[in-house]
């Protein structure tokens, strides 16, 4: 018997990712334009950087506040004032060493061992990953992949509920599907995990990558103040900022006793000098975000437009993100495409089969990059799968 049978069964099961094979697997050849993973080509910004720099070079390199410095809340707090017109005091916020963290600990809060937590599917495989390796069970509820886009019955919420289910997970807009919910499928959700007695987990990262208005509906739309609601987000999308690993928690003030405990409990607290670099991403960074959306956008266009001229992709250009999940005729694994995509157009890609259920004969692609960059690549697998 080998050392991992001795480990906790949930950690020892922990499933890699589909999407880290393939880039292990592409990095290692020329000319390969890489559009797997989930980020865009541009640095962190200057005004961002130095901030954090200044910062180091001021020798804040002590152990901090584990809530997240004042400043930092407070800026937190005036960028929902003004992005989604929230009077939300600092007390609402707590920082995190990244959008991951926040997702852990909002399942620790929420669901463990015998628990229950229903999410979206195709997902970004992390979420579900992370409520099993917590011993939580991660129910997934299929979204539809039409002409129209990525639909949601939301009769499948109800029927995937049982006593044991403790939360719903809610990415909106989607990765990797783009799908984005309305008001009215913001209330209905709502609606349902008020009538069961459930947490909402809500992911809006990508609230301002939305193409259909200022930015995405979001629940801070048609919630009440006491709801059991916790909001997880990141740094990451907005102000580039992937490497940080730095993100937030919006809870009501009740519960942050509970939430600093868990900070405290795993990382004590993200250093101080890269939260100075979040102030600044917070109160200079709105004309950096409307950039990244505007080029995003152009981008999708310009790639969707040219993968449905081949009459044999199948696609819908997304609300929300900066994601395109395809499918292309005659292809069922998507996990072997992958690969062979890396080989023969020098394009990557991310297989479907890592986004779980409806996914397997799907593809991702990330186009927040150079435009380029996005029809150069577009050329390519639009040649690929003429070839086919």
């Amino acid at each position: 018997m080998g050392l991992v049978e001795h480990l906790r069964h949930e950690a020892a099961v922990a499933p890699a990712s589909g999407i880290v094979a393939v880039m292990n697997y592409g990095r290692r050849q020329e000319g390969v334009i890489p559009l797997w993973a989930g980020e865009g080509d541009l640095p962190t910004p200057d005004f961002i950087r130095n901030s954090a720099s200044n910062g180091l070079a001021n020798g804040e390199t002590f152990y901090t506040w584990q809530a997240g410095i004042p400043e930092l809340r407070r800026a937190l707090s005036d960028y929902y004032k003004r992005h989604f017109s929230a009077e939300l005091p600092a007390e609402h916020f707590y920082v995190t060493g990244s959008g991951m963290q926040s997702i852990q600990l909002a399942i620790q809060a929420t669901a463990g061992a015998g628990d229950e937590v229903v999410y979206l599917s195709p997902a970004w495989p992390n979420f579900a990953a992370a409520a099993g390796v917590a011993g939580a069970t991660p129910v997934p509820v299929t979204q539809d992949f039409t002409s129209n886009g990525w639909t949601l019955d939301t009769q499948k919420i109800r029927d995937a509920i049982t006593p044991r289910t403790k939360a719903l997970f809610i990415n909106t807009p989607s990765n990797p599907t783009g799908w984005t919910a309305d008001i009215e499928t913001l209330k209905e959700i709502l609606a349902i995990a008020r009538h069961h007695g459930l947490w909402i987990i809500a992911d809006e990262i990508y609230a301002h990558f939305y193409y259909g208005a200022r930015r995405a509906p979001s629940f801070l739309d048609v919630m009440d103040p006491d709801e059991r609601i916790i909001f997880v987000n990141s740094f990451s999308k907005n102000w580039a900022m992937t490497g940080w690993r730095m993100g937030w928690l919006m809870i009501h003030p009740s519960l942050g006793k509970t939430m600093e405990n868990l900070i405290q409990y795993s990382t004590s607290g993200v250093a101080q000098f890269m939260q100075r670099g979040g102030v600044v991403a917070l109160e200079q960074g709105d004309d950096f975000i409307r950039m990244q959306v505007e080029r995003a956008h152009q981008a999708r266009d310009i790639l969707c437009a040219k993968l449905a001229a081949t009459g044999r992709v199948r696609l819908a250009p997304p609300a929300g993100a900066f994601y395109l999940l395809f499918g292309i005729d005659g292809i069922t694994d998507s996990y072997r495409a992958a690969f062979d995509i890396v080989d023969q157009a020098k394009v990557g890609l991310a297989p479907g089969t890592a986004f779980g259920n409806g996914g397997a004969a799907l593809l991702r692609l990330c186009f927040a990059r150079r435009i380029d960059q996005v029809e150069e690549a577009a050329v390519r697998l639009a040649e690929w799968v003429s070839k086919r």
